[in-house]
């Protein structure tokens, strides 16, 4: 796929649409045959978590809004494969699958979503506001586009130190319309920081497609206007999200320079549990499930000869206990203590 330069080297302006899969070979060292399978199993417990997020949503045991990843796991999972523990990653409100990839805790991760003490943010933040400095994942946002400024101060104190760390910022199509992401763009390229702008397209900015509230459809054309290097990539096939996004870390990292990385793809569920999706009909839907990443990927890796069914079924049976010991830990852990209301509000003594 070519690839849109900055003014140091342009080869083309012009970029089709991603469409194929990339392929996948039998001889691959053992290595990267674990690797593949772990892909696999990511992306599957992605799936299962959301799909039960969803379930207990619906059983009222979560409270705020819920936007689920179904549909866009390999986006997630290609995309944050390729960090160092050192790099940091900012996601929107769709964060579930993020903080999973990145390491953190199912079972605390579940707990916040039902808003327990047990919680990664202690119940705090819900399921729009994950967040663990731990792991260099700085969190959900639930304003469009407020994580991307942040993002760039982060890119920021990365070049103040002299770090060869790198920015991942992750947000959907819609954030592309806001004042923000223009700023963001701008300064990161003024200012010549390792920052990866990672533009989800997942079809629908809520209930609008991107037709309707984007006069540039092709999102990645929307860097061009900050001379800043850009290509778009199959959201759905989960080793060219790995590809692309490794070119654009590699490019941030030696260069010292942003990139932009738009990943097509769609979601299954409606923008949030609370959106019924009746905007859109039954057959787009259906067509896009017969490029279900979890599916294709599968079967990708058992023609490959990478996985045989007993390894699937293995597979699968392992992602569903882990999401049914997080529904275990998040159903007996406590509320929070009313009396601890205003903790973590202010700092103390002084830090």
């Amino acid at each position: 796929m070519e690839v849109r330069e900055s003014k140091e080297g342009r080869p083309s302006d012009s970029v089709a649409r991603p469409v194929g899969a990339s392929p996948i070979t039998n001889d691959l060292p053992l290595g990267e045959r674990q690797q593949m399978q772990n892909f696999y199993y990511e992306m599957l417990l992605i799936r299962r978590f959301e799909e039960k997020a969803g379930e207990m949503y619906t059983r009222a045991k979560m409270g705020g809004y819920v936007h689920l990843n179904i549909g866009e796991e390999a986006t997630i999972v290609g995309a944050i494969s390729v960090l160092r523990p050192d790099d940091y990653l900012f996601s929107n409100y769709r964060d579930h699958g993020h903080a999973l990839v990145r390491g953190l805790d199912p079972k605390a991760v579940m707990a916040e979503l039902y808003g327990k003490e047990t919680g990664v943010c202690k119940g705090r933040g819900g399921s729009m506001h994950i967040f663990d400095g731990t792991k260099n994942f700085m969190g959900g946002y639930a304003i469009v586009a407020g994580q991307l400024p942040i993002a760039v101060g982060a890119a920021l104190a990365i070049a103040y130190r002299h770090s060869d760390a790198v920015v991942l910022a992750m947000f959907g199509e819609g954030a592309t319309n806001i004042g923000d992401f223009h700023e963001a763009l701008n300064l990161a390229k003024i200012w010549h920081l390792p920052v990866v702008f990672f533009c989800v397209n997942n079809q629908y900015a809520m209930g609008s497609t991107v037709a309707s509230d984007s006069a540039v459809t092709e999102i990645w054309r929307k860097a061009c206007a900050y001379d800043m290097a850009s290509e778009p990539v199959d959201g759905m096939d989960i080793l060219a999200v790995r590809a692309v996004t490794e070119r654009a870390i590699k490019h941030a990292r030696e260069k010292h320079d942003p990139y932009f990385v738009e990943a097509i793809t769609y979601r299954y569920r409606g923008h949030s549990m609370a959106d019924p999706a009746r905007y859109r009909t039954e057959e787009e839907v259906k067509q896009w499930r017969q490029r279900d990443p979890l599916i294709t990927f599968r079967d990708r890796l058992l023609e490959a000869g990478l996985i045989d069914q007993a390894t699937i079924d293995e597979l699968q049976r392992k992602a569903e206990r882990v999401v049914a010991e997080a529904i275990d830990f998040a159903e007996s852990s406590p509320f929070p203590d009313p009396t601890t209301l205003y903790d973590d509000v202010y700092a103390e003594g002084g830090k």
